[in-house]
């Protein structure tokens, strides 16, 4: 490891005095003028974290849903998941230091992981739209290269499409191809040849309008659905031709507002879904002929999808696991409809995917999806071996195990969000003193109600969630709950208002 050309390097890429941040769930996030010394570094760790496992790790450069001036980056581990929680206090520990302890942290992250620094290093990258996404970028390479490691740029890519990318290169190409191509191929197939078993008569001909956000998702939708069948019509809307990355439109705008994005035309009973700025969330609404908005948002997705296994994993009677991994903030008709009608396990975990991931891992086949419409299903290499050899072998059980294989392929601002801190899976606030007990009085004057705050993981805001009986009552308690956290967080700016 030349620490002298590392030092040299980072000259380049100065840390800004005083500047703190934090790798969180989304990896590193705030405004992309400030990420360029993260950025460098992240391709340090990167090159580290590759010659600690012997493997391919991906380093993804975007900011989500965040607004378009903000930029971020993340970091991929092996299996395509996230950054292990070790690793990330080692990014941490790095993107903080000053310029001269630069050399001995990384000399600390190296001793303490037991790094082999002889081993070969290869990072992939990829990138967002934003405008600042490409030069900083190019950050990350100068790091990884200034440690002696071996990359492939990507470009332009989903998050999702990373994620595949480094898992393929790691399995040595058993998961896939990691190429664009190879992820259109393959999620495609499996896609046409599931709905072929799905869809019902009189429905041969379907259109999915969809909301890209104005990000990387419109490029990749519209490379996408070409592999698609014939009778299914992609709608592409918010392409990024015109609008600005995730403003007025998105998943994120579609799930808090609880209405239509901007840029789009819906009619009574049109399917309709939104992305967010990197493809790594959806969620699905229509107008129904009322010109009532419904939303299908994660908790309503990973009912259904979880509903459709049940009954799946019934019809081939192998006694294959199943549970549902969801937060405090999932709604909770959907946590009773799936334990008392389904009779699905459900188990709650802290907010952030890497939480709901790993506790999904636990169960043959693991669904979680956040209420933003962030998620996947999870499918153990034993239930995996059990459905293909089911789906080749057993007749009367064979029509569903081909389903199962096929699917197997496929705010309030404060000054500081860390004054906040919670537990009990983030139901409970234990700081700053007398807010629990204030929501705790509100939840007590509305039927049927609950309502929890959380700290964000990504921008300096409180996240607040709140339920009752009717609309009209949980948009109040909503209300009366976001006065609180402002009074007693130390809230900025305008004072919440009724309505917002």
């Amino acid at each position: 490891m030349d620490l002298d050309a590392v030092t040299k390097q980072s000259v380049l890429h100065a840390k800004p005095d005083g500047l703190i941040l934090q790798y969180g769930t989304a990896g590193f996030r705030t405004k992309a003028e400030h990420l360029d010394h993260v950025m460098f570094r992240m391709g340090l760790l990167a090159v580290l974290r590759s010659k600690q496992t012997k493997s391919t790790i991906g380093v993804m450069v975007t900011a989500s849903h965040n607004p378009e001036e903000d930029n971020g980056v993340k970091l991929v581990d092996p299996l395509g998941e996230m950054l292990a929680a070790s690793w990330e206090e080692h990014a941490t520990c790095l993107a903080n230091a000053e310029e001269q302890h630069l050399p001995r942290v990384l000399v600390d992250i190296s001793e303490k992981a037991a790094v082999d620094l002889h081993q070969d290093a290869f990072v992939v990258i990829g990138r967002d739209t934003r405008p600042s996404s490409e030069r900083l970028s190019q950050s990350v390479i100068d790091g990884v290269t200034v440690l002696g490691g071996q990359f492939y740029d990507y470009g332009l890519l989903t998050t999702p499409q990373l994620h595949y990318m480094v898992f393929c290169r790691n399995s040595n190409g058993q998961y896939g191809k990691a190429t664009v191509e190879g992820y259109y191929q393959k999620l495609s197939l499996a896609f046409v040849e599931l709905t072929k078993q799905a869809f019902c008569r009189g429905d041969d001909h379907r259109t999915l309008k969809v909301d890209c956000a104005n990000g990387i998702g419109a490029l990749k939708l519209a490379e996408m659905k070409h592999y698609f069948c014939p009778g299914l019509s992609v709608q592409l809307f918010n392409d990024g031709t015109k609008g600005k990355l995730n403003h007025l439109c998105g998943a994120d705008f579609v799930k808090s507002h609880q209405k239509p994005p901007q840029g789009i035309e819906m009619r009574a009973n049109e399917r309709c879904c939104s992305f967010d700025g990197d493809a790594d969330r959806i969620v699905y609404y229509y107008h129904d002929a009322d010109g009532q908005f419904h939303l299908i948002d994660g908790d309503k997705i990973a009912t259904l999808i979880s509903s459709f296994l049940k009954e799946l994993l019934l019809e081939i009677g192998d006694g294959l696991s199943l549970g549902v991994v969801q937060t405090a903030y999932a709604n909770g008709s959907s946590t009773r409809y799936l334990e008392e009608v389904m009779k699905v396990p459900v188990y709650c975990t802290k907010t952030g995917v890497k939480h709901l991931h790993h506790k999904a891992q636990e169960f043959d086949i693991g669904v979680y999806f956040e209420a933003n419409g962030h998620g996947t299903v999870l499918f153990s290499k034993a239930a995996e071996t059990k459905i293909k050899q089911l789906a080749k072998e057993s007749e009367d059980e064979k029509k569903a195990a081909k389903m199962l294989e096929n699917i197997i392929d496929l705010f309030n601002q404060v000054a500081d969000r860390q004054v906040i801190s919670t537990t009990d899976a983030e139901r409970q606030v234990v700081k700053p003193p007398g807010l629990q007990e204030a929501i705790n009085d509100l939840v007590k004057k509305y039927r049927l109600s609950r309502a929890f705050v959380r700290p964000s993981g990504t921008e300096d805001i409180v996240r607040v969630y709140a339920e009752a009986d009717s609309q009209e009552n949980t948009d109040s308690l909503a209300y009366e709950v976001s006065l609180a956290v402002f009074q007693l967080a130390g809230g900025i700016g305008e004072r919440p208002q009724r309505g917002f």
